[in-house]
């Protein structure tokens, strides 16, 4: 068995810490100080996100907003675009499950990789 407190665990700002990673889903701690934000933030799994302690907003593409405090878990389908500012210092879980998802760089083939890039250089990305 393995525990956090998410409390009190070293996390950094701007730099998330990986508590665990397995083939079913990743759990990631974040720490965002006031005022600092999740811009846009999209990822390829499934998320759910946890307000472990803090105040938040957080704004989805389709327009949906909600203010939370801790306590509060959301949940984002694969690709789904959303936007998080940290109303006061703030801690979030995020669970990324499956891990990797469809599309992410870690799941995709040497040739699916190969693939990207050339599309990406098309596209000026």
């Amino acid at each position: 068995m393995e525990s956090w407190d998410l409390k009190t665990v070293e996390v950094e700002p701007r730099q998330p810490r990986i508590l665990a990673s397995a083939d079913d889903a990743r759990t990631i701690l974040l720490y965002l100080p006031d005022g600092e934000e999740l811009q846009e933030h999209e990822v390829h799994e499934r998320a759910r996100v946890l307000v472990v302690n803090g105040d938040v907003d957080v704004a989805g593409a389709d327009g949906d907003f909600a203010s939370v405090s801790a306590g509060h878990l959301f949940e984002f389908a694969p690709g789904e675009r959303r936007t998080i500012v940290a109303r006061s210092d703030a801690r979030l879980l995020l669970v990324l499950s499956p891990w990797p998802g469809d599309g992410h760089p870690g799941a995709m083939t040497l040739e699916e990789k190969s693939e990207a890039r050339e599309k990406a250089a098309e596209h000026g990305g």
